[in-house]
């Protein structure tokens, strides 16, 4: 895949109108819809600004959520949750719509630009038409969800071509949706077909350095992968095997590679389904000359809880009526020696439950490792990324992706959609 992509520095928007894709797909408080955390309003900053300082007017647009966006659709998923369709009305399926409305994220980021965001209430109706038009250079525009609308997420040519018409014949589309960039919608794919398509800031960011990463990496090139699932990391063990010169197996993954090597791993996750692959990526490594490193010791637990008794065992001795929780000791050691002398450090999945503070003692000291090991160190969103934000070595890793699973499938070395469609340099 080709990452050298056209950036909004790399053409003219003065006195345009810019479609922005953005990521204001913002953490909500159930009860109240405040927003728990603007991180990725914050982050969109740059972009904006630069666009606004150009003199363009900025029509910026997200999704928000999993909105059902027509009232039958509706009505047949709260019927599959168990409800009676003759219960559901109309009204509650109005308010759950509202619970995803972009107004609260428009007077935030009104609030960060210290100017005002025009917020209209549809995606491409009435309002969103008048205010676009009305649009000038240095102002900015907010539309409602973009999952409001129903061919939003089947890429509907005739959503796509609305969005762009907004912009008008002269306008411009910028993408700074990492997030979303796997995803072929109409706001992240589709209306590249109406408009010239750049990326913003944040996207050429995860670009440079994650294209680096795969392509051209300072070695030795280590990835670190844990998780719960082998199917989800499948194809990305497959072509890091390819590229990397050591992989570190962690996480609920390893019980299926300790088990498929004869281990006894008691309750601990297993994908039965999955064993012959694990013993076919161990021979690829051989083969390829590739270091796959995996626990030697498991703490474990009779319980999925929080305050469960943990006892360390030798990997592939784990008892029966117990569950591996973390990797042990001597696998931390082993690990952090492997990142020591790194070039390049890839991290996706943590190595236990680092939700429960007795077993985020591996994903602390590879987080922390990884902090203080000099490499070009890359964390590939999801829960590795929280998990280094939570335990506060954020700030010295060089790169935290935006994108859970845009991140996952560009380490897959898939063709990202909302990627492939931008202007080549």
């Amino acid at each position: 895949m080709n990452y050298n992509k056209k950036t909004v520095k790399d053409i003219d928007v003065k006195g345009k109108k810019v479609l922005l894709r953005c990521d204001f797909n913002v953490p909500q408080d159930k009860e109240t819809g405040a927003i728990t955390s603007d991180k990725r309003i914050v982050a969109a900053l740059p972009t904006i600004r630069y666009l606004l300082e150009q003199g363009a007017a900025v029509i910026a647009c997200s999704h928000l959520g999993k909105p059902v966006a027509t009232f039958d659709s509706y009505v047949k998923k709260q019927v599959e949750k168990g409800k009676k369709a003759e219960d559901i009305t109309e009204d509650a399926w109005k308010k759950s719509l509202k619970k995803l409305t972009l107004a609260p994220v428009a007077q935030r980021l009104s609030e960060l630009l210290g100017k005002e965001v025009i917020f209209a209430a549809d995606v491409i109706g009435p309002d969103a038409r008048a205010k676009a038009e009305a649009l000038k250079p240095g102002q900015i525009l907010l539309l409602e969800n973009t999952r409001f609308e129903k061919g939003e997420t089947k890429n509907d040519p005739a959503v796509a071509k609305a969005l762009a018409d907004l912009a008008g014949a002269e306008g411009v589309y910028v993408s700074d949706a990492f997030g979303s960039v796997h995803r072929a919608h109409a706001s992240t794919e589709g209306v590249s077909k109406y408009l010239p398509a750049v990326s913003g800031f944040l996207v050429a960011k995860e670009l440079e350095v994650m294209g680096k990463a795969l392509d051209d990496p300072k070695r030795p090139f280590v990835a670190v992968l844990g998780g719960a699932k082998v199917s989800d990391k499948i194809n990305v063990i497959n072509n890091l095997l390819e590229k990397a010169d050591t992989i570190i197996i962690g996480g609920g993954m390893a019980y299926t590679f300790s088990k498929a090597q004869g281990g006894e791993i008691g309750t601990s996750l297993l994908e039965a389904d999955k064993l012959d692959y694990a013993l076919e990526m161990i021979e690829k490594a051989k083969k390829n000359g590739v270091k796959l490193l995996l626990p030697v010791d498991s703490v474990c637990a009779k319980e999925f809880k929080a305050d469960a008794e943990p006892l360390t065992v030798e990997a592939g001795h784990i008892p029966a009526d117990m569950m591996g929780m973390d990797i042990g000791p001597k696998t931390v050691e082993l690990f952090c020696d492997a990142v020591k002398d790194a070039g390049t450090i890839v991290w996706n999945g943590p190595m236990g439950v680092f939700e429960f503070p007795t077993f985020a003692v591996g994903t602390k000291a590879m987080a922390k490792a990884l902090a203080e090991s000099g490499a070009v160190t890359i964390i590939g969103g999801g829960d590795s990324a929280a998990a280094a934000e939570q335990l506060g070595f954020a700030d010295k890793i060089t790169h935290i992706s935006t994108g859970g699973g845009a991140s996952l499938e560009f380490l897959e070395g898939k063709e990202l959609p909302g990627v492939a469609c931008l202007l080549d340099k």
